[in-house]
């Protein structure tokens, strides 16, 4: 459900081998494509070999936070850039990506996409050896982690990635820019996505093929999980970290849900096209008879248009969304986050009025936005609302860096679907099995991530660890 569950990170890079090229610009259109996936902050770094490293970040959207006058300072042929949703570390200007920092005589640049589960502890040993923190995030523990690997115990960059990947837990997609060189790595359960494409002789990596295809990029593959590439001689070079041959498959089933745009294709799936078959499983599991099929725009519109073709019910809109209203979660009272959904969302009237709709989402998490919806929706006066619902319900937290909710907070955590349909006071209440979900992404059920159905995660976890003091908003 849009609202209670948060968007992830979005990170880019983008390396050209012809030095009197600007790449900024590029960055900044890749990263608007991937606004989806963070909006409270958004930086880039850039490389050329005269100036060196050049770096700005800033609260705020993408449009927000870079002017022409940032971009045009931000030179160089090498640069990765992010935006960012907080999920570990505080939402503040210091916990902007990309992180910089000294190295090997010049720079680091790091941007993560993921949570490492086992941060906090890595951290302290940190702190032990004399590392000073000035961010909350991930990013500052891996780049003092590769500093050490790489001037203490004299390893190369690949090497030291090897060392560094041996010791986290968790989930990582990175764009690292070390001086003139940009490395793309990700985790070896491949549980966030990172690809590579092309545009010309310039090789461009990022979180979600729409980036790509924004600057007319050639889309080339995903990367690895476990891989790590780095570019040489007009080439993609590659290293597979060892530590992958002891790592099973791990995708995020929310990619294909509800975090990815639906015109990506993640690990050779179309989102687009996984979303129109939850809709067709939501037909087979609940062949309702209705007057209408109606989406939660926008992420649950191609689900809506999946259950239409199936059963034959006509397809309609009767939800209008705001797309000018910004987040609303800092609303202090509980007054002002209603009147949140309102300026979201506003029913057509006309459109539902004494009819029987089929109401369609991608989720519920808290369950507090959906009854704030289906209010919304009674006062259109529908004879009958049967509301499905494209994900399983959704049992426990998420550590690898999806921002949701604790466990108590998680209200099919803690109630029945029969009790949480009285709640919603609806004719139907129906969520697509894990069976169905696993059917409609069309990958191997051992491949996904599905730890917040079953709580079956793919890593161990710290003792005691809790999403209300792992998750730091």
């Amino acid at each position: 459900m849009q609202g209670e569950v948060e968007d992830k990170c979005g990170v880019v890079g983008i390396h050209s081998n012809d030095t009197s090229k600007n790449v900024s610009s590029f960055v900044y259109y890749c990263l608007y494509a991937l606004q989806h996936r963070g909006q409270e902050s958004a930086g880039i770094a850039t490389y050329n070999s005269a100036k060196g490293l050049s770096y700005y970040c800033g609260m705020g959207l993408i449009t927000d936070v870079f002017k022409d006058y940032e971009i045009n300072n931000l030179s160089g042929n090498m640069a990765i850039g992010h935006v960012r949703y907080s999920t570990t570390g505080k939402s503040k200007l210091e916990n902007s990506q990309p992180f910089v920092t000294d190295f090997d005589d010049g720079f680091i640049a790091m941007a993560h996409n993921g949570d490492i589960v086992n941060s906090q502890e890595l951290k302290e040993e940190l702190i032990n050896e004399g590392y000073e923190f000035k961010s909350g995030t991930d990013s500052e523990v891996i780049c003092y982690m590769l500093k050490k690997e790489h001037y203490y115990n004299n390893k190369s960059i690949i090497d030291s990635i090897e060392a560094v990947s041996s010791k986290l837990v968790g989930s990582y997609a990175l764009v690292i820019l070390i001086n003139g060189d940009l490395y793309g790595v990700r985790d070896p359960m491949g549980i966030k996505p990172l690809a590579v494409a092309k545009r010309g002789e310039d090789f461009i990596l990022a979180s979600e093929t729409v980036a790509f295809d924004v600057i007319n990029a050639k889309y080339i593959r995903d990367i690895e999980p476990g891989e790590v590439v780095y570019f040489e001689n007009d080439e993609i070079n590659t290293h597979m970290l060892e530590i992958t041959s002891e790592c099973s498959l791990s995708h995020c089933m929310f990619e294909y849900v509800y975090f990815a745009r639906p015109d990506s294709t993640i690990d050779g799936i179309n989102v687009y096209q996984t979303r129109l078959n939850i809709g067709e499983q939501l037909h087979e599991l609940y062949p309702i008879d209705a007057d209408v099929v109606i989406p939660v725009p926008d992420s649950s519109i191609p689900a809506a248009i999946g259950y239409s073709r199936a059963s034959g019910i006509r397809y309609g809109e009767g939800l209008i969304k705001n797309r000018y209203v910004g987040r609303t979660f800092i609303m202090p009272t509980q007054e002002e986050r209603e009147l949140a959904v309102r300026l979201k969302l506003n029913p057509i009237k006309d459109a539902i009025k004494g009819k029987k709709i089929i109401l369609i989402d991608d989720s519920i998490v808290r369950g507090t936005t959906s009854k704030q919806l289906i209010d919304l929706v009674k006062e259109a006066e529908p004879s009958e609302i049967h509301f499905l619902v494209g994900c399983p319900p959704v049992v426990a937290p998420c550590f690898y860096g999806v921002a949701m909710a604790s466990k108590k907070e998680l209200i099919a955590a803690n109630y029945s679907v029969e009790e949480i349909k009285n709640q919603l006071d609806i004719d139907t209440l129906g969520y697509i099995t894990l069976d169905s979900l696993v059917k409609a992404i069309g990958m191997p059920r051992e491949d996904l991530c599905l730890g917040c159905l079953n709580e079956c995660y793919p890593t161990e976890l710290p003792e005691n660890i809790e999403a209300e003091t792992y998750y730091k908003p």
